[in-house]
């Protein structure tokens, strides 16, 4: 999965009224990759326990309590 700079420009800039830098953008995509990663690994883990091949979002909500 790869977030698009011009995404992630439009994301920092809802939150406030900055200029962001290409890089900013990139850097951001980055880490929110990162971190969508782990959810997405604890989420499959959370429904293989409950004995399901399928994820749900419950299963979604639980990775990130």
């Amino acid at each position: 999965m790869e977030f698009s700079v011009a995404k992630m420009k439009d994301m920092i800039k809802t939150q406030g009224d900055k200029r962001v830098s290409e890089d900013g953008a990139e850097e951001l995509g980055q880490v929110l990759e990162m971190f969508a990663g782990d959810v997405a690994e604890e989420t499959i883990a959370i429904a293989e326990e409950k004995g399901r091949k399928t994820v749900r979002a419950e299963d979604v909500r639980d990775a990130l309590n």
